[in-house]
């Protein structure tokens, strides 16, 4: 039976330690300069609606690392781009690869992929959830702090993808989540009902930063205005005042709190170059281990 990441809500506790497990041998096989190809000969689609760096490197180094081959498709070159009918498209695609990961925007749209092709399907990103960077987050929390279990991750800013995945992912994993959101700028409604009802979620949510990083292992944050919403990007400067991470608002935080951004980064903006190029800062250390995690539940899934 084949599996899909489309939300890390797909995936048990179990599933994480295996990912995470796997990312760690996969990065240790990396430094040492050793081949590791349990892929050679597989071959994974990448369909992108959206730009992309760090998704589109990582997926596309990894799988030459693995052994294998990614195609890089662009919907505006291919026929899903002219209106090809996307159950046409996945039970095709599934015929000529042996994975999919879909970088768009409508997540119903990843999801009714999946639902039609017989291949796994992995959501590199939509506007509703980002499970892959998550996934390399807590693996990065781990590495900086020896687990996740019990750290209290402070998001800071946007209600968007990467809050939500936060929430889904503090709905399955022992993790307290504090997130500081404007009102209108809040996490997806439903996501968020449904992580409170849940009685092993640990989640706050305050349009207060200050209440958000009180006592705070990991403070977050990402860009005020995502792609698609750059016509939003003045009113949204507007907004967001009072929800920048500087060192004024890390001072009530932990003193050896540590800073991530998912990146691409607006320094000045959701976070001062201060901050984002600082000694608290393991940002690139988050986005290297996109590739290592990437490489794991590729690993799994194919």
């Amino acid at each position: 039976m084949k599996k899909d990441l489309l939300s890390e809500l797909d995936l048990t506790k179990n599933d994480f330690e295996c990912i995470f497990e796997k990312a760690r041998r996969q990065k240790r096989i990396h430094e040492e300069g050793r081949f590791y190809q349990p892929l050679r000969g597989k071959t994974l689609g990448m369909i992108f609606d959206k730009s992309s760096t760090r998704t589109r490197i990582s997926f596309e180094v990894g799988m030459y690392q693995l052994g294998g081959i990614a195609l890089f498709l662009n919907s505006r070159d291919t026929q899903l781009g002219r209106g090809e009918n996307i159950m046409d498209s996945a039970r095709i695609m599934s015929r000529y690869l042996d994975g999919i990961m879909i970088r768009t925007f409508s997540q119903k749209a990843v999801e009714e992929f999946a639902r039609h092709a017989t291949i796994p399907v992995i959501n590199g990103l939509t506007d509703l959830l980002h499970p892959c960077q998550i996934l390399s987050d807590l693996f990065t929390i781990m590495e900086k702090r020896g687990a996740y279990e019990g750290k209290t991750i402070a998001y800071i800013g946007d209600g968007n993808n990467i809050a939500n995945s936060w929430i889904n992912a503090a709905v399955r994993l022992p993790i307290r989540l504090a997130l500081a959101c404007p009102e209108g700028y809040r996490p997806d409604r439903r996501i968020l009902s449904r992580a409170l009802k849940n009685s092993n979620a640990d989640i706050l949510l305050t349009d207060r930063p200050e209440e958000a990083v009180k006592g705070a292992d990991i403070v977050y944050t990402d860009v005020w205005a995502s792609m698609g919403q750059e016509h939003e990007q003045e009113e949204r400067v507007d907004r967001f005042q009072g929800y920048q991470v500087n060192e004024k608002l890390l001072k009530h935080a932990r003193k050896d709190a540590l800073v991530m951004h998912c990146l691409p980064a607006h320094r000045g903006e959701e976070i001062t170059a201060e901050v984002l190029d600082g000694p608290r800062s393991i940002v690139v250390d988050q986005a290297e281990n996109r590739l290592h995690v990437q490489k794991a539940i590729l690993e799994i899934l194919l």
